[in-house]
């Protein structure tokens, strides 16, 4: 392996469950929060959004403003409040709800050090760059795939050929990692190797020491490194601490 494309939320950074978005949402619309409140707005959106689901359009996510365009089409229909339907889609944007998880640094920083390039690949329609910015992450990605940037979005295969062009490496030899079968297990109709994890709800929930085992990376005794204080991307890990072989 010479590479390894990471699903973003979900996968590096915690995602809101419905229930957590909607409840975020309402209460910054200043309404009522609790559990029949939140799951009314929800049936509301589910019945609204139809089958297939619009919410997971193949296209929602290939600008902002198709991600927008979207949304909002299905809370119109839904005939949610315009403050809640406001407060939905900004908390749909808000990147501050995505912690990174707590093994995630400590991750980055290890496959860089042993060599491996690093892509992140996401269906989004915002920047992230500066989330990983303000991590001190920024420094270890090497390229960033976003779908509202590519105009295309997974499951369509073009967007993990894109990662490849970028990364310059064959599909062989380049490990995708996310947690939805559906949307980044495509990666293997191309050729790349993947590798699923449960979806990340929580940032002190552990899932990338999967990631360094199948590539031979051996975390060591880094040290958890939490949320707030994410080390300097250019931090070193001692040798001692390193699996530098290359597959």
């Amino acid at each position: 392996m010479r590479a390894v494309v990471f699903d973003w939320r979900g996968t590096l950074v915690s995602e809101l469950t419905p229930q957590g978005w909607a409840r975020e949402a309402l209460q910054r619309a200043g309404r009522e929060s609790h559990a029949d409140a939140v799951n009314k707005v929800l049936l509301d959106i589910k019945m609204a959004a139809g089958q297939p689901n619009r919410l997971q359009s193949p296209q929602g996510n290939i600008s902002y403003e198709a991600h927008r365009d979207t949304y909002y089409s299905v809370f119109t229909d839904a005939k949610l409040p315009s403050e809640v339907a406001n407060a939905l889609f900004e908390v749909d944007s808000d990147a501050s709800l995505n912690k990174f998880a707590v093994d995630a640094a400590a991750t980055l920083i290890a496959l860089k050090q042993s060599g491996y390039q690093i892509c992140v690949l996401s269906n989004i329609h915002f920047d992230i760059r500066p989330v990983f910015k303000d991590a001190n992450l920024l420094d270890l990605i090497d390229t960033f795939v976003l779908s509202s940037e590519e105009g295309v979005q997974k499951p369509d295969p073009a967007i993990f050929e894109r990662a490849l062009e970028k990364l310059g490496t064959c599909a062989a030899e380049t490990l995708m990692v996310g947690d939805r079968p559906s949307r980044d297990g495509v990666a293997v109709e191309i050729g790349m190797p993947t590798l699923l994890v449960p979806a990340l709800t929580d940032p002190q929930q552990r899932r990338l020491h999967l990631v360094t085992s199948a590539v031979g990376v051996d975390l060591g005794m880094l040290p958890v490194v939490q949320n707030d204080a994410m080390p300097d991307a250019r931090t070193e890990i001692p040798n001692s601490r390193r699996q530098g072989a290359l597959m």
